[in-house]
């Protein structure tokens, strides 16, 4: 898997030897950070169910001004940690050993301005992370990678064979 565009582009990254890791796809990815990217120069972003942090760090190459990554799988955050140290951008994160859900419980209103989550299909997590948004928005966008046969209540869905991204906007 490599960063798809912006000061890391081509970069390679780690990612976890976890059979149950599903990284998004390269296309997905890149239509992803094309929708989410006028929002990215700047910004404080969210990658929730960060895995090897792919999400986050091409946040940080188009731009972002901070990422707080949030995992909880050790694999995940092994592969997640070795890629921010190859990229050389300590300074501009926070990982957080959490789970996702928990921790967004706790961030006030607008605490980011753009989340990502990639939760697990197998879970209802996605759905359980949009609500929490629709009670209080904790970011201006966020934006979740799920089941395409999976409907959201989101603002927006684009779906990509049998992925989706749902997005969601704030006040």
């Amino acid at each position: 898997m490599r960063i798809v565009a912006g000061r890391f582009r081509g970069r390679r990254l780690v990612v976890p030897k976890d059979a149950r890791v599903r990284p998004t796809a390269d296309r997905v990815r890149e239509a992803w950070m094309s929708i989410v990217g006028p929002s990215l120069p700047d910004a404080r972003v969210a990658d929730l169910y960060a895995g090897s942090g792919a999400l986050g760090l091409e946040a940080l190459s188009r731009g972002a001004r901070s990422v707080d990554f949030v995992e909880l799988a050790p694999g995940s955050l092994a592969a997640l940690r070795a890629n921010i140290e190859a990229l050389g951008v300590g300074e501009a994160v926070r990982v957080h050993r959490a789970d996702a859900l928990r921790f967004v419980e706790r961030l006030t209103p607008e605490a980011c301005d753009v989340a990502f989550a990639d939760p697990p299909y197998i879970t209802d997590a996605a759905e359980r992370l949009v609500a929490l948004f629709r009670q209080r928005p904790f970011a201006r966008i966020l934006s979740v990678e799920h089941r395409a046969d999976l409907a959201l209540p989101g603002d927006d869905t684009r779906r990509y064979g049998d992925t989706a991204l749902t997005f969601c906007h704030g006040p």
